[in-house]
């Protein structure tokens, strides 16, 4: 059967960017695909519920070669399809897929993952040292010892932790990475069509004479690495290949450590009894972090399929040209896989969820996301073992659309 009707996101639930479960879950008790206008206004096909979304995933007629294969995307992208920030491998299909991950894989292997962790811990450090110096000097002269101490733990740790270890990977120079941070949320979750496009207009521009700066003068670096791999083939990247990468990774290699920082905390703060549990016994933490991907993970929906052919998934028909996302948060709050799905318990097996995607594109930056959250949350518990919210959850400012799901801000005390 075909969707019958287009259900509106916000008039199921004004809350919708706020807590899209109780929506998601509505719909998937109906159906596995349905047709709905997301809060920007987008009409497109939404596919829910665990077992549905894990073979969407895999499903080669959803493509996500929309440069080559799809209609006209500047309205949706907001950008023109032959822009560098686009040719990277999520934008692509096999064979294309297949050697553009070949090409950069090999420098994200656990092992070299793994060879990050002290660097991680001593920026970490940094970070800690310099969020709880300055809530100590904050305010008035004289603080008694024992006063509580407030930070954003968002721009104290959240954010400069992952963005610092992706630009020290690729060799990106301090000086440029706040302008990163702006390109990169406008790319995530515009705050208008035109902001978006000027992002996509000058982060291409600059890395370009990035890279003709590492190509004359490499570094030991991930960029200069790239520039200069090639395969037992011969094949190496495209210029405008290499563009789009480093847009990918940096975008990607901080964004979703940002969020699961910051949405783990919001549950740990919500659930106290979790939050006490992982204090007390913190060789729970890396069960901890897949409990917090697979609650409420930093990635909500996965980035737009298209449908190459007429698809028949769950019953229902999505027509050729459509518009295809995956509701990722929803397919791991299904009971049908997870037992007492929409609680949060540190010592649940939570394996099987998909919070970095399934199959193709599984997210090859992973283990370096996960790595950085074990560091930087076991680090935090032990500097600041009373850390508690200090702000009302519902006064807290969400990133806008569907794709990243987390806030702009995350007041805290100690």
């Amino acid at each position: 059967m075909s969707a019958r009707s287009t259900a509106d996101l916000l008039l199921l639930s004004p809350d919708f960017t706020s807590n899209p479960y109780p929506v998601y879950a509505d719909l998937r008790a109906k159906a596995p695909v349905h047709r709905v206008r997301t809060p920007d206004g987008v009409e497109l096909y939404l596919v829910v519920g665990h077992d549905a979304c894990r073979a969407a995933f895999t499903d080669p007629r959803l493509s996500r070669d929309w440069r080559h294969s799809g209609p006209d995307i500047e309205s949706t992208v907001g950008v023109q399809k032959d822009d560098p920030a686009l040719a990277h491998m999520l934008m692509s299909d096999p064979p294309d897929h297949t050697r553009l991950r070949r090409l950069v894989a090999r420098e994200f292997t656990p092992r070299r993952i793994e060879a990050l962790a002290p660097r991680i811990q001593e920026l970490t450090d940094e970070l800690l040292d310099a969020m709880t110096a300055k809530a100590g000097t904050a305010g008035k002269a004289g603080k008694a010892p024992g006063e509580e101490r407030r930070a954003d733990l968002i721009d104290s740790l959240a954010f400069p932790l992952p963005m610092t270890v992706i630009c020290e990977l690729l060799g990106v120079p301090e000086l440029d990475r706040e302008s990163f941070r702006g390109w990169s949320n406008e790319m995530v979750a515009r705050t208008s069509v035109e902001a978006e496009m000027a992002a996509y207009a000058q982060m291409p521009v600059y890395l370009a004479e990035l890279i003709d700066a590492k190509r004359t003068a490499p570094g030991d670096d991930l960029l200069s690495a790239m520039i200069h791999a090639v395969d037992e083939g011969g094949d190496r990247l495209s210029p405008d290949e290499l563009i789009g990468m480093c847009v990918l990774l940096l975008i990607a290699g901080h964004e979703t450590t940002v969020n699961l920082i910051g949405n783990g905390m919001r549950a740990l703060f919500a659930h106290p009894g979790q939050l006490d549990l992982l204090r007390s016994d913190l060789s729970l933490i890396d069960g901890a972090i897949e409990e917090m991907l697979r609650y409420d993970g930093p990635v909500e929906t996965s980035t737009e399929r298209l449908a190459a052919e007429d698809v028949e998934l769950g019953g229902v028909l999505i027509p050729k040209g459509s518009a295809v996302l995956i509701a990722i948060a929803d397919a791991d709050r299904d009971p049908a896989r997870f037992e007492d799905a929409d609680g949060f318990d540190i010592r649940r097996d939570a394996r099987g969820h998909i919070a970095f995607g399934h199959g193709l594109h599984y997210c090859l930056g992973a283990p370096l996301a996960r790595l950085e959250g074990r560091i930087a949350l076991r680090s935090l518990l032990e500097r600041c073992p009373d850390i508690a919210a200090d702000a009302d959850e519902g006064t807290l400012e969400w990133m806008p659309g569907m794709l990243i799901r987390g806030v702009r801000k995350l007041p805290v005390r100690w």
